[in-house]
């Protein structure tokens, strides 16, 4: 079956913005893979970092098995994500395990940079997939297979300079947001954290809020997880849109 891989900075940044994508092409057979790179252990003021970064591998794990998805274990800490060799050989190791023909990750411009760095290791992974002279850590095969990277949007819907950022692509997500409702609330957590600090009486309520925003900008759904087509030379054909070929019919 086709695979499709998340790549992504933190527990639950793949149920805020890519889970509902994820579960409507779970519903029509493909395998999904869920891969966070940091551990999550500032993500508390009462928890100690090793306790908190055990309960977030607890509630990414929860969460990846009620998707149907495989779950990856992190590779770095909060706020210590680097673009080097040491962690591109890891992350291009579960890209050729996984074998997926699409990669979603985070925008390139966003408000934190551990996503922006997850994202030029995930792109760079994509493009080292069938280069058998690049080492990966553990050892996989390279892959010749296609694969397309797709960006989610930022928060906010805006660059980190606030910018406003249209998607290329809206997928509908009306029937399974309920389903990304209890997959993001898996992440307990994280209520009192993203209270806290970013502002977010309610991250349920405020990923609702998101999705409806993506949504007033397709102009034709209430509810809608944004996607913008990196650039496939390297990886696929020039034409290749797998994501939207997928999602014909409920995507615009």
């Amino acid at each position: 079956m086709p695979s499709i891989l998340a790549i992504a900075a933190h527990p639950d940044d793949i149920e805020f913005v890519m889970a509902g994508t994820l579960l409507l092409l779970r519903d029509r057979g493909w395998e999904v893979h869920c891969f966070n790179l940091a551990d999550g252990r500032c993500g508390s003021d009462s928890l100690g970092p090793d306790r908190t970064a055990e309960l977030r591998a607890e509630e990414a794990q929860s969460a990846a098995s009620q998707l149907g998805a495989k779950w990856y274990p992190p590779i770095g800490r909060d706020l210590e994500l680097t673009y080097d060799t040491k962690s591109l050989r890891k992350v291009a190791a579960v890209v050729r395990q996984a074998k997926p023909s699409i990669v979603l990750t985070h925008s390139p411009v966003d408000y934190m940079v551990d996503h922006e760095v997850t994202a030029q290791l995930a792109v760079t992974a994509a493009f080292a997939r069938g280069m058998p002279n690049f080492i990966v850590n553990p050892p996989a095969e390279p892959s010749a297979e296609e694969i397309v990277v797709y960006h989610a949007q930022p928060h906010g819907n805006r660059t980190a300079f606030g910018e406003p950022v249209r998607p290329d692509l809206f997928v509908n997500i009306e029937t399974v947001m309920e389903r990304k409702l209890a997959l993001l609330g898996l992440h307990r957590s994280q209520q009192k954290w993203l209270q806290t600090t970013q502002g977010m009486s309610s991250y349920q309520e405020s990923m609702q809020q998101m999705m409806r925003e993506v949504g007033a900008l397709s102009q034709r759904f209430p509810v809608a997880e944004g996607w913008r087509r990196r650039y496939p030379l390297g990886c696929a054909g020039l034409e290749s849109d797998p994501l939207r070929a997928a999602l014909r019919d409920v995507s615009c």
